[in-house]
Order: structure tokens, then sequence, then C-alpha cells
């Protein structure tokens, strides 16, 4: 019998867990670690995680999730040293909080559609909000994520407070009519008031991809690995050919066929 199938889940966390407290003890890497550290492992992690899971593959998604579980035990671990918080209390709010957040499931509630789900989890959670003291539907979202996962995030969160456009051609002209005022700006020297519209126009197209039901940052991620695919394989051609770009030739990567 394999080991998948001769241990539980529950009886592996527990093997898990121990093993990250023993390092925590004795060795001198794990000891020196604080949550600071624990944190920017952790989103590593997680980032690794996401890739493995986009490439598809089932020996890369398994490592890299158990080693993002690994992360999230490690800062949990380090988080018990350091307060009255424990990794069981952690796991019991978790519990707690997927039951109260499905009473679909667990509360004779109804959902018919995975639409209707949504949309009471998004109710819930700015009750959530509400009981914990927010005074917007932008409150509580992580300054620390990626800014573009970010910039939709906070556009997800207008759209359930009812501030959101109505469909993705109004965000497109909102994004042209940006570019129209960041090229006005620029025409007349001024960078700063430019680069503000750029950022607004950059708002506008992050949020872009959920209206026609995508995500942006997978998108992004996408044609970066399509750039790299390219670029890796004109070197490859030049190589073989023995070509070299003369060094003073400095044409932009941001051409219409350099990059994309």
């Amino acid at each position: 019998m394999d080991e998948k199938s001769a241990r539980g889940p529950g009886e592996e966390f527990l093997a898990l867990l121990e093993v990250v407290r023993e390092l925590r003890e004795r060795c001198p890497w794990d000891r020196e670690q604080t949550l600071a550290t624990a944190s920017r492992h952790l989103i590593e992690e997680a980032y690794e995680a996401a890739d493995a899971i986009e490439r598809g593959g089932d020996r890369e998604i398994d490592d890299e999730l158990g080693d993002l579980l690994v992360q999230v035990l490690f800062a949990g671990n380090i988080a018990e040293e350091r307060s009255n918080l424990s990794i069981a209390a952690m796991l019991k709010r978790a519990r707690e909080k997927l039951v109260r957040r499905h009473p679909h499931v667990y509360a004779g509630a109804t959902a018919e559609s995975s639409a209707e789900v949504v949309r009471n989890w998004d109710k819930l959670k700015e009750r959530e909000r509400a009981d914990a003291g927010a005074t917007s539907a932008l409150d509580g979202v992580a300054r620390a994520l990626p800014a573009l996962t970010r910039a939709q995030k906070l556009g997800e969160r207008a759209r359930s407070a009812g501030m959101d456009w109505a469909e993705v051609s109004a965000v497109l002209d909102k994004v042209s009519e940006e570019i129209a005022e960041a090229r006005a700006a620029l025409a007349r020297n001024d960078r700063d008031h430019a680069a503000e519209e750029i950022g607004d126009a950059m708002l506008a197209l992050a949020n872009t991809p959920r209206f026609i039901g995508h995500d942006a940052a997978p998108r992004m991620r996408q044609i970066h690995r399509a750039v790299q695919g390219g670029r890796a394989g004109r070197r490859r051609a030049q190589s073989r050919s023995g070509a070299t770009r003369p060094a003073g030739d400095r044409k932009s990567l941001a051409g219409s066929k350099a990059l994309v």
C-alpha cells in the first residue's frame, strides 16, 4: 500500500506540523525567521503554487501546494510564539467562517446558482466588515496584494457597492479617455499629470478582463510567458545562425512587434 492511502490527511497534517515545530527549535535558519520573513516566503510559495496550477502538471502542483502549506504552518507557528494565537484556534475560526459563509449548505438558505452563492457571500462579508468597523466597501482590500490583483479587487468591491461600469465597452471608453488626457498632459510637458492619467487608465484596464469572465493577473502572466518564449526562441535562432544584435541597436522592446 502506498503512503497516500496508508495515512489519512489528518495524520499527515499533524506529522508535518510536528516537523515544522521541530525545525523551528533545532534549525539555526528556522530559528532566525520572523513573521515578516515568513510573510515573504509565504507570498513566494503562493505564486509558485499559482504558476504550477496554471501550467497544469500534477507533480508540480503537488510539490508547490505542499510547500505553500509548509509556509502557512511555519507562519502560524511563529504567531503562536509571539502571542496567544494558536494554530488550533486558527483552524477552528477558518472552519466556522466557511460554515457561516455557506448558509445554503449549513443553515437552510437557498442558492440555485454559483452567481447567487457569490452574491450571498459578498453580503455576508459586507456584514462582517461592518461589524469590524469598516466604513467603506473598499476597506479591507489587502495593501500587500500585487498592484494588478489589488486593482481588480477594488473594482469588484466597488461593483458590490453599486459603483461600477455597466459593460465592457464603457470600461474601454474610460481607458481611451484617460489615455487621451495623458497625451494632452504630455503635449504640454506635464509629466506628473500624465503619470496620474496613465495610472487611471491602468486601473480601468486592469478591471476590463472581469467584464468578459477573466482575471487580469493570469492574463498578464500568460502574455509574459508568450513574450519570454518568443524572445527565447529568437535568441536560439540567432545563436544557431551566428547572428547577433549590433551593440548600438537600441530598438525599444515596447515596439508594436518587439513585445506583443
